[in-house]
């Protein structure tokens, strides 16, 4: 509930582990709110948020923005400088930055780059780069090429497609069905604040009936 009005009821659900789950639904459906429960930004009025079968609210928070990361829709660099960013979170050497920016698609790319100098995709690839830094379970992306032009999105398609596969488990907000149907295992649909549809991608009719 936010300023009295309730923006997601009666969600159960699961995420499982090893892939990629989009959440969609139209907007103002609830879906950034979910993400952002999940990462403890919100805490829910009413219910529980579990992981690993305990209350998230269980865990210290700062031990859950560790194992849950968050890649935010418009890109946020927090360093003067690749590795500066790269460290935001604990500290990073050198030869450990190179393999985080090889994962993020970045391969190459000098670590005394300055990030002011950084395209929005390869910004939004430091921060995948970033949050995959500090070894998380879970990565949580809310739109995250939304605000990027169509080489830059296909490129951090790529780099999260790549983590899933490698193991990693995703969760993807995105108003873009065919991205999703591109990138998910699994979907959560939301229509004003209610899970109305779940299931495989393939079985899921607003995604898989999407043009």
């Amino acid at each position: 509930m936010r300023g009295g009005t309730t923006v997601l009821s009666g969600i159960t659900g699961e995420l499982a582990q090893g892939r990629c789950t989009a959440v969609a639904g139209p907007s103002g459906a609830g879906k950034s709110t979910l993400l952002r429960l999940l990462d403890r930004l919100e805490q829910p009025s009413s219910g529980v948020v579990l992981f690993h079968d305990q209350p998230l609210t269980s865990y210290d928070v700062l031990d859950v923005r560790r194992r849950v990361g968050l890649v935010q829709q418009v890109p946020v660099v927090l360093g003067e400088t690749v590795l500066e960013d790269l460290s935001v979170g604990r500290p990073v050497g050198p030869e450990e930055a190179a393999r985080l920016l090889e994962r993020a698609g970045l391969p190459g790319m000098p670590l005394d780059r300055a990030t002011g100098s950084l395209s929005g995709g390869e910004a939004q690839r430091l921060c995948l780069a970033r949050a995959l830094a500090v070894g998380p379970e879970v990565l949580l992306l809310d739109e995250p090429t939304s605000a990027l032009d169509a080489v830059a999105a296909q490129a951090v398609e790529r780099v999260v497609r790549a983590l899933v596969e490698d193991g990693l488990t995703a969760v993807l907000v995105s108003h873009d069905l065919r991205q999703a149907r591109r990138l998910a295992d699994d979907v959560l649909v939301l229509q004003g604040g209610r899970l109305v549809e779940q299931g495989p991608v393939d079985a899921v009719r607003y995604v898989a009936d999407a043009s």
